[in-house]
């Protein structure tokens, strides 16, 4: 009875510690949710604004510098913000705060010398696009720096701070807004857009109380470089990938079809919310997992990516009930012509959405080569299909080129997690033998 009673005492403590625990994860995703959800709710209202002051050429001129943005975020991510959450997720303050100071201090000089060459290109290319590429060159440091703030306070799990920040660049952006609207150029609404996220950046310095040291951005390049620089490649490779399809579907059918797609993907903003709000999250809870359970992080990555998957095909389904009214007062003009793209835009979030799952189990584990693989196959596939479909049927047939390639190279990323998982499985037990 005596040892009956002690196994049912010491299972008590057990179970609450898991509650709380499963509490603590749900806590912190939800604030990834609210977070992106702020950010996201902003982007989608600028997009609409932008589409409905400025028509559709010059919604395709701003969409370009806006996919030039994700290319530069994409390269700051890599070498700052990737191996910031992946090895300084749940460790101690003072960790964390050297951590975080060298890590924004990179970012921010990353938005310096690339921002300075968007400004060269700019005003060498002139037109219609020069300006709105010269202005977004002005205001790189500012959001890159924001980004790095929203990174750092999620490896804290203080995401609370994270969603307080994107509120302040919302308010931020509503003045800055009706300015650019009055001046009624691409240029001033990049400016304005750039501009509030300046001013939620410097916030982010008074949130976290941290300085960054752009002098340490050369040493922290040199302690990460096993990772950074992998994944530099694996995110230029997304978000090239889309640079790339939206210059060459530019090139074959217009400009006007890339403001076309951008219209589509602005659709699916509440969903894509809660896609970015969890990538946020979802790579440092993936390592937590990884530190605590180490045969749960399959079942993990799996949950996560096929409620992602299956809420993209929920949101997609109501998309196409909605009436052409309603689409027409959200988009104008853009309507007619991005309502035809919802379908393949859906498969191919959906698609994107359960490889998220496997993305994130495969940089818990560090594991940078195979993501890196993953990565060059996605992006292949993407380009590939976006382009070929684009030849073949113009803005329709490249969504639905995208389509495909996601779901191919969602499969990519599942098959190289199931090869990571059997590998780190047995890492231990040959470990274990060695004398």
């Amino acid at each position: 009875m005596t040892a009956k009673g002690e196994k049912t005492t010491a299972a008590v403590p057990a179970r609450h510690a898991r509650r709380t625990a499963k509490r603590a994860i749900l806590g912190r995703l939800s604030w990834g949710l609210a977070d992106q959800a702020a950010s996201s709710l902003s982007n989608f209202v600028v997009g609409i604004y932008v589409a409905r002051s400025l028509g559709l050429t010059a919604f395709g001129v701003f969409s370009l510098a806006w996919v030039t943005y994700g290319v530069v975020l994409s390269v700051s991510r890599g070498l700052a913000t990737d191996p910031l959450v992946v090895r300084f997720s749940g460790v101690p303050d003072w960790s964390w705060r050297r951590a975080v100071a060298r890590s924004s201090g990179t970012a921010l000089g990353v938005g310096g010398a690339i921002g300075a060459a968007c400004v060269v290109l700019g005003l060498a290319l002139g037109g219609r696009v020069g300006p709105a590429f010269a202005c977004l060159g002005f205001m790189l440091p500012g959001l890159l720096l924001q980004d790095a703030w929203r990174y750092a306070f999620f490896a804290a799990g203080t995401g609370r701070r994270a969603f307080v920040n994107d509120i302040v660049w919302g308010i931020a952006l509503i003045p800055a807004m009706v300015v650019a609207a009055r001046v009624g150029s691409v240029a001033a609404f990049v400016l304005a857009w750039g501009a509030s996220a300046a001013v939620a950046a410097a916030y982010g310095c008074v949130q976290s109380g941290i300085r960054p040291r752009m002098t340490g951005a050369h040493e922290w390049l040199r302690e990460h470089r096993d990772l950074g620089y992998r994944y530099l490649v694996e995110n230029v490779g997304v978000s090239g990938a889309g640079q790339l399809r939206a210059y060459g579907l530019g090139a074959i059918v217009g400009v006007s079809a890339v403001g076309v797609v951008r219209g589509a993907e602005l659709l699916l903003g509440p969903f894509m919310a809660v896609l970015m709000g969890l990538s946020l999250v979802t790579v440092a809870e993936a390592a937590r997992v990884l530190r605590r359970a180490p045969h749960h992080l399959g079942v993990f990555c799996l949950v996560l990516g096929g409620v992602q998957a299956v809420a993209a095909l929920l949101w997609g389904a109501a998309l196409l009930l909605m009436p052409d009214r309603l689409g027409e007062f959200v988009l104008g003009d853009v309507w007619s012509s991005a309502s035809t793209l919802i379908a393949p835009v859906t498969l191919g979030v959906a698609g994107a959405g359960l490889g998220t799952g496997a993305a994130a189990g495969l940089r818990a584990l560090a594991a940078a080569r195979r993501s890196l693989r993953c990565q060059m196959f996605a992006s292949a596939f993407y380009v590939g299909g976006g382009l070929g479909g684009a030849a073949v049927a113009g803005t329709v047939g490249s969504a639905w080129g995208v389509a495909a390639s996601t779901v191919c190279g969602s499969a990519v990323w599942w098959l190289q997690l199931r090869s990571a998982l059997r590998e780190h499985h047995r890492t231990p037990i040959r470990e274990a033998r060695t004398p």
